[in-house]
Parts: structure tokens; sequence; C-alpha cells
């Protein structure tokens, strides 16, 4: 009896939670302040870890650079030097990507 009372209970609370989701009154005509606030924050994130990542891949390839340079014929520093290389070439252009993508959304919405 007690768990036919708790799925009743909890069919009604999420019937009532997504009509009260997909209602009229949720549909407003412009931003609510706090939307427009995280927003603004995203942005600005956004455009921080764009500036450090540069920096950050630089010093990447550039420790990559150097640990084949003086690996002094050790294969597995030049292999791990190769890698380090391809793998922050890789992440700077995915990021930059993903920029790219969140731009081009963004122009089509507004």
């Amino acid at each position: 009896m007690n768990k036919k009372i708790f799925y009743f209970i909890f069919t009604c609370l999420l019937f009532f939670s997504f009509l009260g989701l997909f209602s009229s009154s949720c549909f407003a005509l412009g931003d609510p302040q706090i939307v427009s606030k995280i927003n603004s924050a995203f942005e600005s994130i956004e455009k921080w870890l764009l500036k450090i990542a540069t920096p950050a891949a630089a010093v990447a390839v550039g420790s990559g650079i150097f640990m084949k340079k003086f690996s002094f014929g050790d294969e597995e520093k030049i292999r791990t030097g190769n890698k380090l290389i391809k793998g922050s070439l890789f992440s700077y252009a995915f990021i930059l990507a993903i920029d790219l993508i969140l731009s081009a959304i963004k122009s089509l919405i507004s």
C-alpha cells in the first residue's frame, strides 16, 4: 500500500513540475536578470580561458621541444616530447574550434 501512495505522489509531483516548466509564464519576452548575469559570467570565463590557453600551449610546445632537444638519444624522451607537442597543439586547436562554433551559434541566435 505504501508503494502505491509513493508512486502516486511521485508521478503527481513529476507531472506538476513539467506543467510548471512548460507553462506560458516561463516564456517571458526578455531574459530575466539572473540569466543575463549568468550569460555575462560565461562570456567573461570564455574570454579568460582563451587568454590563458595561448601561453599554456606555447609553454607546452616549448617543453616538448626542449624535451626532444635534450633527450640525448633516449627514445622514450623523444616519444614523450612528440606526444606533448601533438597533444598541446590538438588541445589549443580544439579550444579555438569551440570558440568559433560558439560564436557562430551566437550570431545565428541574435
